[in-house]
């Protein structure tokens, strides 16, 4: 299938452009910088902003499904970034194709269900900015016609492949969403787009102990 990754040149992103292609699927990618990867003929890299109309559209025009991984890197200043984005897919984002948000565990109802002490002080006084963006883009999809599963993995870490992780869909005190390995990430979200089993869901995601 056709699958474009929106904010692919590095994190989670990149790792989704790599797990997409181990599975033989054609992958059209959206993203301001060079994608570092070896030439791959199922791979077409476009440079450019997905803030931009036309640069949003030109990806997804032929697309089976979007996958949007979109990062600030390790800045933690306000932004509009996600908000912005989120309005613009819904204008013109195709509502007949499986679309995979990436937000992360601390969006949305999932901010009062931190695993422990140190993480909500970590959100509260570091990432309560970026999240709260992070959080209207999970508003407006949710609440729009997109065929949207909304993603919240736990505190990424950069290890190996597993493809052993737990998928909670159900907030409940208690609940425990620990960390993740981003390319298990990136296997979650290639295979909700070949097979969205999580329609409408907000699926939290962390390894397997």
């Amino acid at each position: 299938m056709n699958i474009t990754i929106i904010g692919a040149s590095a994190g989670v992103g990149l790792e989704t452009v790599k797990r997409a292609l181990e599975r033989n699927h054609k992958v059209t990618t959206l993203s301001r910088s060079t994608i570092e990867l070896p030439e791959n003929q199922n791979l077409i890299s476009l440079k450019g902003n997905a803030l931009n109309k036309e640069d949003l559209q030109k990806s997804i025009e032929n697309a089976d499904a979007v996958i949007v991984a979109l990062g600030t890197g390790k800045s933690m200043k306000p932004t509009t970034l996600y908000s912005d984005f989120a309005k613009i897919l819904v204008e013109i984002g195709k509502k007949d194709i499986p679309t995979i948000v990436l937000t992360g565990f601390g969006a949305g109802k999932s901010w009062d269900f931190q695993p422990n002490f140190f993480m909500k002080l970590f959100f509260k006084y570091l990432l309560k900015d970026v999240y709260a963006d992070k959080t209207k883009m999970e508003e407006i999809i949710s609440k729009s016609d997109l065929n949207w599963t909304i993603v919240r993995p736990g505190l990424l870490k950069d290890k190996p492949l597993t493809e052993k992780y737990k998928i909670e869909t159900n907030l409940y005190k208690g609940v425990k969403i620990g960390s993740i390995n981003r390319s298990d990430v990136a296997d979650f979200m290639v295979k909700e787009a070949e097979n969205q089993k999580y329609k409408k869901q907000f699926p939290a995601l962390s390894n397997k102990l």
